[in-house]
């Protein structure tokens, strides 16, 4: 879907490799920061889906216009300073914000998965796939680098594990606010 969109080989030449992990790790993160913080805080299953599906669309077009904005500035910078950019991979800002925003949507996802299609026990389920998606996503990065599949899912498995781990704490500690 992202070589259709973006016009170029995007797995093997690893051209868009750190927009398409860093939206889909933010993705899977922040909407199973969602999902962990309503099922910390015990609220009804359905503000999962209502609040997850907010986030992931808000939130991935949030991601993909900020980094749009950030590549713009750094062109603007290099305009302003008298510094020639001359880009030879053919990424423009406009395909750096597509790629961060697709990623985000697609892998974020993965969360809300066992919400939507009713897969009892939702919450555990959610932290089964939310977890095999960590992997899968830092895994691949080894397709386009010298390090180890286990290591880079493992390494992606933990730090968005720990994000999600904090997200539940903060809605158990909140649970009764609401």
């Amino acid at each position: 879907m992202l070589e259709t969109l973006l016009g170029d080989d995007v797995q093997s030449s690893g051209r868009y490799l750190p927009e398409i992990i860093y939206g889909a790790n933010d993705g899977i993160i922040t909407t199973f920061a969602v999902v962990s913080g309503v099922a910390g805080a015990a609220l009804s299953p359905g503000i999962v889906i209502i609040l997850g599906f907010a986030n992931l669309f808000a939130d991935g077009f949030s991601m993909g216009m900020s980094n749009y904005l950030s590549e713009r500035s750094e062109e603007d910078y290099h305009d302003a300073v008298g510094i020639s950019r001359v880009r030879t991979d053919g990424k423009t800002p406009v395909k750096t914000a597509v790629a961060t925003f697709l990623a985000f949507i697609i892998a974020g996802w993965a969360p809300l998965l066992p919400y939507v299609f009713r897969l009892e026990p939702l919450f555990p389920t959610a932290i089964a796939v939310t977890g095999a998606a960590f992997f899968l996503v830092g895994a691949s990065r080894s397709l386009v680098t010298n390090r180890s599949w286990v290591a880079n899912g493992g390494e992606m498995f933990v730090v968005g594990m720990a994000a999600a781990t904090v997200a539940y704490a903060v809605g158990k500690l909140l649970a009764g606010v609401a």
